[in-house]
């Protein structure tokens, strides 16, 4: 997808949003083209001679090759005394220190971001590219090394790094002098720091797309407020609030800015780029871990945004192993307009390092690096990369597939229920399930109709998987998750008279009429949001969404789950509805959900974390739970096969959070309910 602002639009997969800049009005910033010879050694930049003093971010004291220099030798946030690495083998033990910890925000498991002022932070809400730059760029502010990252507005070359965001002929679109407009504490005293940390107020005001809420650090912050905490020099903040702005996956698999690697030189900091067409998407994940085991294979584990802007997402060896072997990341096959993957700049790359190169800043590479590099336009071996990362990558048994598979179903379900519009969603859900239906024929002996029966539910139906390039909704990105229920209550409500093939979310007569009547007709006109073009969309003007290929059962040939007999309400009702949620304290209760409704509860958090654990007999009914918050989001889930299901999530003090427990398949039973607070 495209990360689309008033002044300029930069490329991105993950998602898009709006932020107004202050500054003039310019064309959009986009990717080069493949260097090919080039690429071998890296393009000069601005002169490094030049001071740029107005318009610096920092000074540069450090060089990334430097082994035992007095600031090389110092202990860092990663690494020993005397550790005697470079900075760039520096910042990848940084990324692969990062710890694990759970959302703050949402479902799953992301990362505690460190820097060097002992301070230690959830990482924030972000699209996949900006983790990328925020970590990269962040490193190089706080080590005071060169750096920068390129762009073109139109033929010109943007250039965003230490020096400022300039172009060859000067200061560009009006950006500010930084090292005027903002101050650097950087050589305040850790008593003093500790004792009060400075704080930039125009900084803290400011976002970068929206969605861009970071929560966690109080109400109203936004990724300026991120930077203005994890950076001493406000200067260097700015400048990255801007990146982040400015720049997307499609900078990133430019060429100027990263190169490809061999697959052997996989190690953590690295980036996987996916390309899903040469114009207008890509996606872009983080390797934070890398490691080397015995037999000469390596286990990788990687971290990715999303958009609408989430917390980094954790991924297990398993799922890093699918993302490097899709050939999206730049593989031989071709994509639904015919071009191949591996001309248009996906797969694992590396930054490239700023040197001064013959008295330019240069975009090149580390002099142990040369032998990792892989041309540009060097298109068999780029291509050849995803069926090498097959064999090289740790093995995964049957199992570990098939439970890796289904967590990414749920997990993408999760999003379609605060995101309705995800195409990049509904395309993920329907690719892990093509790879389920391999896996469970090859080594559990299911056919394609018992994988649907036992996994697929009536959302997967509703929300088909779209053709991404000929289908408007893929451009909209501020759907909600009240339009969500209202989606899918209208498609069961068309089932009350006999199954029917459920009515697929997506634009039909050029807009969504039979969505928002039935919005209206329920009372609920106010929670449906018009379509708007979120993200550059040249298929803004079709028609009819086309829906992909779909090789599923159809929904009404799987029937339905058999309901017991004689299922008695509860005392807690009515509660079938959020609105009518029952306040609980921490503790156990008995319940049951009858005849197709749901149960609804609610609780009020203090910052701690939140349990809730549902006990029941699988055998007699399917149910299912999720906790939202108070903006109606998905925060917690759980859909599984057992006679529990569990959520947990960090809740936010002060919000109140609603609990849903439900019937798969309009399964109805008795149910204890735990809920507990850590």
């Amino acid at each position: 997808m495209r990360k689309t602002i008033p002044v300029l639009a930069a490329l991105a997969l993950c998602g898009c949003g709006t932020e107004e800049t202050g500054f003039d009005e310019a064309d959009e910033l986009l990717p080069g083209e493949l260097l090919g010879k080039e690429d071998s050694a890296g393009v000069p930049g601005l002169p490094a001679t030049s001071s740029y003093a107005d318009t610096r971010a920092w000074v540069v004291e450090n060089q990334w090759e430097d082994r035992d220099t007095p600031a090389a030798r110092r202990a860092g946030l990663a690494w020993g005394e005397n550790s005697g690495l470079n900075w760039d083998e520096k910042f990848a033990r940084w990324v692969g220190s990062l710890q694990k910890t759970a959302s703050v925000t949402s479902w799953g498991e992301t990362f505690l971001l460190t820097t060097p002022w002992g301070k230690s932070l959830p990482a924030p809400k972000l699209d996949c590219a900006d983790v990328a730059i925020l970590l990269r760029a962040s490193f190089a502010a706080w080590y005071r090394l060169p750096f920068y990252l390129v762009g073109y507005d139109g033929s010109r070359r943007v250039y965003f790094g230490h020096f400022g965001i300039r172009t060859a002929s000067g200061n560009w679109n009006g950006m500010p002098a930084f090292a005027t407009a903002y101050r650097d504490y950087s050589e305040m005293a850790p008593a003093d720091y500790n004792r009060s940390w400075p704080k930039d107020s125009a900084l803290r005001a400011r976002g970068v797309q929206t969605g861009d809420d970071q929560p966690f650090l109080g109400a109203g912050a936004r990724t300026g407020t991120y930077l203005d905490e994890i950076h001493l020099n406000k200067r260097a903040a700015h400048l990255i609030r801007l990146m982040l702005i400015y720049l997307g996956s499609a900078n990133l698999a430019d060429s100027l800015n990263t190169y490809n690697l061999v697959p052997e030189a996989l190690r953590t900091g690295d980036v996987l780029l996916f390309r899903r067409a040469r114009n207008g998407s890509g996606h872009t994940m983080v390797v934070v871990r890398a490691d080397r085991l015995a037999d000469g294979q390596i286990e990788a584990q990687d971290v990715y945004g999303n958009l609408p802007p989430a917390q980094p997402t954790w991924q297990d060896a398993a799922q890093t192993k699918r993302n490097f072997t899709n050939d999206e990341g730049g593989g031989p096959s071709q994509n639904s307009l015919g071009e191949t993957y591996s001309h248009i700049g996906g797969g694992l790359k590396r930054f490239r390092v700023a040197k001064n190169v013959g008295g330019f800043w240069t975009n090149t590479w580390m002099a142990a690096d040369e032998a990792s590099w892989i041309n540009d336009r060097d298109y068999d071996r780029i291509g050849a990369r995803p069926a090498q990362f097959e064999s090289l990558l740790g093995r995964v048994t049957p199992a570990q597939r098939r439970d890796m598979l289904l967590s990414i179903i749920a997990a993408k379900r999760q999003h379609l229920e605060n995101y309705p519009a995800s195409c990049s969603a509904r395309e993920a859900r329907e690719a892990a399930f093509r790879d389920l239906y391999a896996l469970m024929q090859a080594e559990f002996g299911m056919t394609r109709d018992q994988v649907d029966r036992t996994y697929r539910v009536f959302a997967d139906y509703v929300f088909a998987e779209l053709d991404y390039l000929r289908s408007k909704t893929c451009c909209w990105n501020r759907t909600t998750p009240q339009m969500a229920r209202i989606i899918l209550d209208y498609a069961q409500s068309l089932q009350a008279s006999g199954c029917t093939a459920p009515v697929v979310f997506k634009a039909t007569a050029g807009g969504y009429a039979a969505f928002a009547d039935y919005a209206a007709a329920t009372g609920r006109a106010a929670e449906w949001v018009a379509w708007s073009e979120d993200e550059a969309c040249p298929q803004r003007s079709v028609t009819d969404d086309t829906e992909a290929a779909h090789d599923w059962t159809p929904w009404c040939d799987l029937g339905t789950t058999p309901t017991p007999a004689g299922c008695t309400e509860d005392s807690l009702e009515d509660n079938d509805t959020r609105g009518a949620a029952r306040s609980l304290t921490a503790g156990t209760i008995s319940a049951a959900t009858c005849g197709g409704d749901e149960d609804w509860y609610s609780f009020r958090a203090y910052g701690r974390a939140l349990t809730v654990t549902i006990s029941f007999s699988h055998a007699a009914g399917d149910l299912d739970l999720e906790i939202t918050d108070d903006a109606g989001s998905v925060v917690g889930s759980s859909n599984g096969t057992s006679d529990t299901e569990t959520a947990t999530v960090t809740t936010v003090s002060g919000r109140t959070y609603d609990i849903r427990v439900y019937g798969y398949r309009g399964a109805e039973g008795a149910y204890q309910l735990t809920l507990a607070v850590g």
